[in-house]
């Protein structure tokens, strides 16, 4: 779900709770040693979201929230933001050159630079709260 959040709306705020799970608290901020990435630049993205990026040649950022129930990917369009909110059970990533998220037919490839080595304690983390979500759910096998 890709919402145009540049401004605020208590729907969208409600959208996401439900989606994606309520924001984490400061002190669980703290705890967990930060719940947001620094931002990344964009390489590509599947066609389904070429509409929320700079249509001109500037550098397109992104940065990630980690939430309860999954993670919430800000995009900034100039004056605009947009917001997609992945569910972890619906979260994919992998490190190619650089890192993508899949999730809901769509794509977002991250570039492999500074920033992206910043994030690399955040995206540890958030692979560790995707395995521990996933082990709750985690079917029998027979």
């Amino acid at each position: 779900m890709v919402l145009d959040t540049t401004y605020y709306n208590k729907e969208h705020r409600q959208l996401f709770e439900d989606f994606v799970g309520k924001p984490y608290s400061f002190f669980e901020a703290i705890k967990r040693r930060g719940v947001g990435s620094k931002r990344m630049i964009v390489d590509k993205v599947s066609p389904n979201l070429n509409p929320i990026l700079n249509t001109v040649s500037d550098l397109n950022y992104a940065n990630i929230e980690m939430r309860k129930k999954g993670i919430l990917v800000h995009v900034t369009k100039g004056q605009q933001n947009f917001t997609w909110a992945i569910p972890f059970y619906h979260l994919v990533l992998y490190k190619t050159d650089g890192m993508s998220i899949h999730a809901q037919g769509k794509f977002i490839h991250f570039k492999k630079s500074r920033n992206f080595y910043e994030n690399k304690r955040f995206l540890r983390s958030l692979l560790e709260e995707k395995v521990q979500f996933d082990e709750r759910y985690k079917l029998p096998v027979l």
